[in-house]
């Protein structure tokens, strides 16, 4: 068996610790002190395909393996943890999206996604909950051709910067086969953020509550059918976790 890294993905690591060494690590002290988001160097990195890494490339992603994203945040992690740990998530949320959501959901948003023109977060944990997609409590109650969505998530990277908000919710009963997955805009009617968290380092992405009180959004935001959410969010820590270690 072969351990050795092919071509392709040694060319795969050089070009991420480039832009690390050119675009990230000269500026990240100086992120973390003024607690700057640096969308725009995240923009320039999805030029070369680090807004959609493993998203399929129809939606605009480059369809690369999951060693291929590891050797890729291994490289970004160096110059800045927190700015890729996010880098990270949004590549969560756009996998997520464009693997799962509706044909109009992915014409409506992957493309900005992969391209980063949108920026997108992960809402899963709760204060009495953790990260246990089983023992969420945020609900979704359907209203005609829309859902109402009520409860609080806790530690969000980029709550209140991001355009796009990947929430799992309650539609059904208790444990895991009650859980949705939901797609928030920014501009979402009853949805707020918290107070930015303080934080030993990890500044260079807000992290705050994101709450909903009745935030309505369309039936069409729905990610997969009803009770599909505990996979999905599975299925993307899975991912997530590969990338974070």
């Amino acid at each position: 068996m072969v351990f050795a890294l092919t071509e392709e993905q040694g060319m795969i690591r050089d070009m991420a610790q480039n832009f690390a060494d050119e675009k990230i690590q000269p500026f990240a002290n100086e992120w973390d002190a003024e607690k700057h988001f640096p969308v725009d160097m995240m923009r320039e990195g999805a030029e070369l395909g680090f807004g959609g890494i493993y998203s399929p490339e129809e939606c605009g992603g480059t369809g690369l393996s999951r060693l291929d994203a590891v050797l890729i945040f291994e490289q970004l992690s160096r110059a800045c943890p927190s700015t890729a740990a996010f880098i990270s998530i949004h590549n969560m949320v756009t996998w997520m999206l464009t693997s799962f959501g509706s044909d109009f959901l992915k014409e409506k948003y992957g493309a900005d996604m992969t391209a980063m023109n949108l920026i997108g977060s992960y809402c899963l944990t709760e204060p009495g909950a953790g990260s246990d997609a089983g023992s969420l409590s945020t609900k979704a109650v359907k209203d005609g051709e829309t859902y109402k969505l009520t409860g609080t998530k806790q530690f969000i990277s980029g709550a209140g910067a991001s355009d796009l908000y990947l929430v799992m919710a309650r539609t059904g009963g208790d444990g895991a086969g009650g859980v949705s997955a939901f797609l928030l805009e920014k501009d979402t009617p009853g949805l707020s953020f918290g107070a930015n968290e303080k934080k030993m380092g990890w500044n260079s992405q807000p992290t705050r509550q994101v709450i909903m009180d009745e935030a309505e959004v369309p039936s069409e935001n729905l990610i997969g059918q009803e009770g599909d959410g505990f996979k999905f969010a599975m299925m993307g820590l899975d991912g997530g976790r590969l990338n974070i270690a």
